[in-house]
């Protein structure tokens, strides 16, 4: 091989592996997680203003019926919950840091529901998309049921994910489009009052 053809040939391969790094780079899959903690306005108030965190969309997951709408989903009779799907940077944010804060957001001892919500749509879960994120869930799960400052057992779940459908998009950031009326709803429900009581401050308070 003569040198000119050295250098090509290394030329050719250097910009193949440039080509090939920049569109993984570009390319990437986004990470994602998906969590339901009782009403998805609050669960995607908590979590927007996370660092890291590049969208929340709310939805519903874990049912029988294709494509429900919100008013079927609160009929309690289509077996799904209230979910988020959300998109984050591994690199600023890990999977870990999102699982150990969203245990923080709830009251995950309460099977029936969250806080003034009872029912299927309300109940809590973390659904793994992998054998990853079901080692890293299972794994905070078991921190936390031996550093939490109460003695009730969890009873969040964590399940296999299902088909995500978004929800209306009128329920698409609802804190920032009805501050008033989330505000009032979520006072009213009790959500940070609980919270407080079970892990001593409201993580959330600190991002908004």
């Amino acid at each position: 091989m003569t040198n000119n053809t050295l250098l090509k040939s290394t030329l050719g391969l250097a910009t193949i592996m440039s080509a090939s790094l920049f569109t993984n780079t570009i390319f990437a899959a986004p990470q994602t997680m998906i969590v339901a903690g009782g009403c998805f306005w609050c669960v995607e108030s908590d979590f927007e203003a996370v660092n890291g965190v590049t969208s929340v969309i709310s939805g519903y997951t874990g049912g029988h019926v294709k494509n429900p709408t919100y008013r079927q989903v609160a009929s309690k009779g289509t077996g799904h919950f209230e979910a988020v799907k959300i998109t984050f940077d591994d690199e600023v944010i890990s999977l870990k840091t999102l699982a150990d804060y969203f245990w923080k957001t709830i009251d995950p001892t309460d099977k029936y529901g969250q806080f003034c919500d009872k029912g299927a749509p309300y109940k809590t879960a973390m659904f793994y998309q992998n054998e990853d994120q079901k080692t890293v869930f299972n794994t905070s799960l078991q921190h936390i049921e031996a550093t939490k400052p109460f003695t009730d057992e969890i009873a969040t779940e964590i399940l296999p994910a299902s088909e995500f459908y978004i929800a209306e998009e009128y329920h698409q950031s609802y804190y920032t489009k009805n501050p008033a009326r989330y505000g009032f709803y979520r006072l009213s429900c009790g959500r940070d009052r609980k919270i407080e009581s079970l892990w001593g401050s409201v993580a959330s308070k600190d991002l908004h």
